[in-house]
């Protein structure tokens, strides 16, 4: 898998207390919002928490769980929804898993998450179930 890159982080994170729900962590879309928009070249704002829907764990009228966030800004969000995840990505040369992946990855709110992680992802194999050799 190519190297993914964050955009930066145009506010220092807040320290503060994770959710304690397994599908959400606020502090970890507060942090997720503090990052420009995702977009190469794009500066504009304001800037939301997107949720990547396809092959996630979200479902028919399940939201995914925070763990698969990214930041875009609201005119970029609008358009990953009118014309799908799919072509979003074709259009702006992105991969919206990966994106989403990394940005739990480097959370300083990833503990909150690890618990949504699926046993496919092995960004924290210590959260994994599988038995070790």
């Amino acid at each position: 898998m190519a190297r993914v890159h964050l955009p930066p982080l145009l506010r220092p994170p807040r320290t503060g207390r994770e959710a304690g729900k397994a599908r959400a962590c606020s502090a970890h879309r507060a942090w997720v919002r503090r990052h420009r928009c995702c977009v190469p070249g794009c500066t504009r704002g304001p800037v939301e928490c997107a949720h990547v829907r396809c092959g996630t764990d979200g479902g028919a009228g399940l939201k995914p769980s925070d763990r698969w966030t990214l930041s875009l800004c609201r005119e970029h969000h609008g358009e990953q929804h009118r014309i799908g995840e799919r072509a979003f990505e074709r259009r702006h040369g992105l991969d919206l898993k990966a994106l989403a992946a990394e940005f739990a990855r480097r959370s300083p709110h990833w503990r909150a998450l690890a618990p949504t992680l699926h046993r496919s992802c092995q960004l924290y194999p210590e959260t994994s179930d599988d038995p070790q050799p």
